[in-house]
């Protein structure tokens, strides 16, 4: 019966709650109307409101007829703490640090990218897209000498020479007549990994080369040697010019001037001569050139 009073007493006094704010005033008229404090309590604890807990708004609550329980319930709903507002909210979370951005992985296929030490072709995909292809070092390449029975019989007037040797008649890297290479030196390293002085840190130290073609092997002129005399040097009509342009520290772009004709080419750098030929140590990267 009690359950039933308070369910039509609380729909009786709903429009009087939508109608007025929830405060002091608002629960001293349900406290006069008659209302019980337990439904009192719950439209208090139930409705947003504004109270007044001073000293003066207690009392006034009091003298009005208030219950103790009643105005213990407005003094705690006062008390208890408030949700965070979706903007207090928000603006709490713009002061947390942002996480570090992700730092995005070097391309391997931008020359702007590091790279390992080494020489490395710049080619197109079937694709479109341009790819950074590493070209191998060719192995200890051997040297030989021809012409000594000639150099000996003349008393050193014709000169004996001295040529690098490379097992095969063609490169496995093929390319068209106007390639584009790129070179990346680590500080005073050799290129070629050999140590001691056989230190390569820059294009200017290689030698564009055309190749002779022996069907099996390929070969190339570094020194000529006479009686009592050597000298190193290429054959100037085997030489090509090319450009390097400078990227960053140690790292270049290397382009031909003008275009190549087919025929088995190789970057070839001399390094370690102390003494004698026999000492020299040759760093080589070998290519063919197919047309355009």
């Amino acid at each position: 019966m009690r359950k039933g009073f308070l369910a039509l007493a609380f729909i009786v006094i709903s429009p009087l709650l939508f109608a007025q704010t929830m405060n002091n005033d608002a629960v001293i008229k349900l406290s006069k109307a008659g209302l019980s404090d337990d439904l009192i309590v719950s439209t208090i604890n139930a409705e947003p409101g504004t109270y007044d807990t001073s000293v003066n708004g207690l009392i006034a609550l009091k003298k009005a007829g208030a219950s103790d329980k009643v105005v213990s319930a407005i003094v705690l709903k006062v008390a208890a703490p408030k949700p965070a507002a979706p903007a207090a909210m928000a603006s709490a979370s713009s002061l947390a640090p942002a996480p570090p951005p992700t730092a995005a992985a070097p391309d391997p296929d931008d020359p702007a990218s590091p790279h390992d030490p080494g020489v490395y072709f710049m080619t197109t995909t079937p694709d479109g897209k341009t790819k950074l292809v590493f070209m191998d070092q060719v192995g200890v390449p051997a040297s030989k000498t021809s012409g000594m029975m000639g150099a000996a019989f003349s008393f050193g007037i014709a000169k004996a020479k001295v040529k690098v040797d490379l097992v095969g008649g063609h490169a496995a890297l093929r390319t068209g007549s106007n390639p584009v290479f790129y070179m990346y030196f680590p500080p005073a390293v050799n290129l070629g990994g050999l140590g001691g002085t056989d230190v390569v840190h820059s294009p200017a130290q290689f030698a564009l080369l055309l190749l002779e073609d022996k069907k099996d092997h390929r070969e190339t002129m570094v020194a000529k040697v006479g009686m009592g005399s050597q000298s190193t040097g290429n054959d100037e009509k085997r030489t090509f010019q090319f450009r390097s342009e400078r990227l960053r520290a140690e790292a270049y772009k290397v382009t031909t001037l003008g275009s190549l004709q087919p025929g088995e080419y190789a970057f070839l750098a001399t390094t370690k001569v102390t003494g004698t030929l026999a000492s020299a140590t040759y760093i080589v990267y070998d290519f063919g050139v197919d047309g355009r």
